[in-house]
């Protein structure tokens, strides 16, 4: 009696565990969701198409909120910046076309190596472009 109570208590485990166990596709959906969320945190959409005077407002930006500015490449449309806060964040941004008439921002921001995930960083950000974006758009200085 003692094997067949011991090989009903493993089935039932097995059961138990197997219940337990996570859909890969359920994952890859998750995974797939909150990337949609992230992007959507870190792009926003302009109505001019002047990607030099965006690549520079971009800059000001970063600038202004105390970023560092290491590389800034008209080429491809990308500005990169350090903030050294305590801590050390890298933002990457990038200008793309995005129809006839307007342009796509997307910031890219990171600690270390890690991708931040926290929407304050890129809220603070876009908040900072688009009264600048504005002002540029209306020749206030």
């Amino acid at each position: 009696m003692s094997l067949l109570r011991t090989l009903a208590l493993a089935s039932v485990s097995l059961f138990m565990l197997a219940g337990c166990q996570t859909d890969s596709r359920d994952q890859v959906l998750s995974s797939a969701t909150s990337q949609v969320a992230l992007r959507s945190l870190q792009s926003r959409v302009f109505d001019t198409t002047d990607k030099t005077k965006t690549l520079r407002t971009v800059i000001a930006t970063l600038q202004d909120l105390g970023f560092v500015i290491d590389k800034a490449d008209a080429t491809l449309s990308t500005v990169s910046g350090t903030k050294l806060n305590g801590y050390s964040m890298r933002m990457t941004v990038s200008v793309r076309d995005h129809g006839p008439q307007q342009l796509l921002v997307r910031a890219n921001a990171q600690y270390n190596v890690t991708a931040i995930e926290d929407p304050l960083p890129y809220q603070q950000f876009f908040a900072a472009l688009e009264k600048a974006m504005f002002l540029t758009a209306h020749q206030a200085d």
